[in-house]
């Protein structure tokens, strides 16, 4: 796909969209890290109401830690994998407690020494939290970047690294909204709508649907 292109889908989707988040609930970096972490292979909307029940009840790393695994599963055991995240999510407190003062690091490295924190969710944390021009490339942002031809890439890291390439500066804060939103709403999985999408005409996938 050329620079022009690109350029022009980015366009649409700002346009359409000019200031895109995170459709994960959160008042706080503390509060998106835990969102985050618990939404490894569960849905955003799973994930909150969830966190609607945790967050007035516990959203410091401290209230956290003090429920304990026990009492914090039973806030998350609807979340698929709750025992492990459970787990992770109490050692991070603890992490964050003894080392950072309780706050969320604003360090890629910190933040990927964290239980249960890999670098998608500290890309999101950085991104939308601190808002750094970083991009999170999960399934959805894998799938819409390599269909479209945008950037094109084996694995998420290959697809990470060309978007940071070919993104221009004033896109690259939202791109990682815009994307994911396209792949959750339009572009997904196993029947892209197509008919509906903004970018279509720019889209260089060849199996379009009506």
């Amino acid at each position: 796909m050329n620079k022009e292109k690109r350029l022009e889908i980015l366009t649409r989707l700002r346009d359409a969209n000019p200031h895109p988040t995170t459709e994960l609930n959160f008042s706080s970096p503390f509060e998106l890290l835990v969102a985050v972490t618990l939404s490894a292979q569960a849905t955003d909307v799973g994930v909150n109401k969830a966190t609607d029940r945790l967050f007035p009840v516990a959203n410091t790393p401290q209230k956290i830690y003090d429920l304990g695994v026990e009492g914090l599963k039973e806030y998350i055991k609807t979340i698929g994998l709750f025992n492990a995240k459970a787990e992770n999510v109490h050692k991070m407190c603890r992490i964050l407690l003894d080392k950072h003062d309780g706050e969320v690091p604003e360090n890629r490295e910190a933040l990927e020494a964290l239980p249960g924190v890999g670098r998608k969710t500290a890309n999101v944390v950085l991104n939308t939290a601190f808002g750094w021009p970083t991009i999170a490339v999960d399934t959805h942002i894998f799938r819409v970047s390599n269909r479209t031809k945008f950037a094109m890439g084996k694995n998420v890291d290959q697809v990470e690294d060309k978007l940071l390439k070919v993104v221009p500066k004033e896109f690259k804060l939202d791109v990682h909204h815009w994307l994911i939103l396209h792949g959750r709403y339009t572009c997904v999985a196993r029947k892209p709508r197509c008919g509906s999408c903004i970018i279509e005409d720019l889209c260089e996938f060849k199996d379009k649907t009506e």
